[in-house]
């Protein structure tokens, strides 16, 4: 079984993805060694090394198991994803001004994290007897209303960068539906619409974030330090960067969640135009690679969620990149298997763990 998996594994795939892995060990040690004592410098690295071996381990073993027993349990997976997300409301820690974080023993998990490969899963079991029906708003109310539910409880956290990747999700799986395009036109202009209505829906910080994104300076101290600093990482790096752990913005904490949220500045700053590129040409590939296998997945089911997926992917590295560079607003939305964090790197290598499944069995394998 070991051998005809490893034959028709999809090499780009898990090229791409174990080369970002490694790129983000190297950023993350230096982004953090010189702030921890000299006994656990490398704490972070070697936390998330640790977890990145567990979790391939766990995705070796998935692989020898048909992703389409995944959709017996759609139903299942979205009442699970409600309670853990209720019991955030009742149980959940708070940090940086959200509750999204549950304890269990020596870690903390984010299950807003895991809520979007879950909600992958279950719309695409809902999704499957759709395809093609969707042709009027009446259509789509029950999808619509089957998303907004845990879409509410992310927000309610608040986690406004969650709530928007649940947005991308549902907007790439429909489309693959074949929505009516005039309803998805429909939806954006009515979005556009509503825009001052929900302004006064965000809450104070919310609302700053999106200030500081038209102009940094409208407080430099606070909401906007993270951009400006994040900038000035990113610019000073020029063509070769500085070197690693030579960053200046990240070595004496000029840049605040260099780790997590603001990574990809430390690859500009420390790797130059030349590192963000190399970067950029994996997410590439990885993206490339999950259309190629949506496209060619055997079952409606498979190429939902390879849709799915992908759009998750995309829409983090998107957003994530722009934030740091200034053209999108800050969400908190972390960088796919680079930005530091269990539950994230988890939730990032179960994703391709099911893209690598789907295609190995875009036709049935002999073993």
């Amino acid at each position: 079984m070991t051998k005809s998996i490893l034959r028709r594994m999809d090499l780009a795939l898990l090229a791409a993805t174990v080369g970002i892995v490694l790129m983000s060990l190297v950023i993350i040690g230096s982004a953090t060694h010189i702030n921890t004592p000299s006994d656990d410098r490398y704490w972070f690295v070697a936390r998330q090394g640790i977890f990145a071996l567990v979790n391939v381990g766990f995705a070796a073993f998935l692989l020898n198991f048909d992703y389409k027993l995944l959709q017996g349990y759609g139903n299942k997976l979205y009442v699970f994803n409600l309670i853990m997300l209720l019991a955030v409301m009742f149980v959940g820690q708070s940090a940086l001004g959200a509750q999204r974080w549950i304890s269990i023993g020596p870690i903390s998990i984010q299950p807003s994290e895991f809520s979007k490969i879950i909600m992958i899963v279950s719309l695409a079991t809902m999704l499957e007897d759709r395809v093609g029906k969707l042709n009027t708003l009446h259509d789509l109310l029950p999808v619509a209303a089957y998303v907004g539910l845990p879409f509410l409880l992310v927000m309610k956290q608040p986690d406004l960068g969650t709530s928007l990747v649940f947005m991308a999700i549902f907007f790439g799986m429909v489309f693959a539906c074949g929505i009516n395009l005039r309803i998805l036109g429909g939806i954006f202009a009515t979005g556009i619409a509503m825009m001052p209505i929900l302004w006064h829906v965000l809450k104070d910080y919310q609302k700053m974030r999106i200030m500081v994104f038209m102009d940094p300076n409208v407080d430099p101290l606070g909401s906007g330090y993270h951009i400006i600093q994040s900038k000035i990482a990113i610019g000073s790096g020029l063509l070769f960067g500085k070197g690693l752990f030579e960053g200046t913005q990240s070595q004496l904490n000029f840049l605040p969640e260099n780790h997590t949220d603001f990574i990809f500045a430390v690859v500009g700053e420390e790797l130059g135009f030349i590192g963000v590129t190399f970067l950029l040409l994996l997410y590439l590939v990885v993206l490339w690679r999950g259309m190629c296998i949506a496209r060619d997945a055997s079952d409606m089911f498979g190429r939902l969620l390879a849709v799915g997926i992908t759009s998750m992917l995309a829409f983090h590295v998107l957003v994530n990149v722009g934030m740091t560079l200034g053209i999108m607003p800050v969400t908190g939305i972390p960088l796919p298997l680079m930005s530091y964090g269990v539950s994230s790197l988890t939730t990032n290598i179960l994703s391709i763990t099911i893209l690598m499944n789907i295609q190995l069995r875009k036709q049935k394998l002999l073993f």
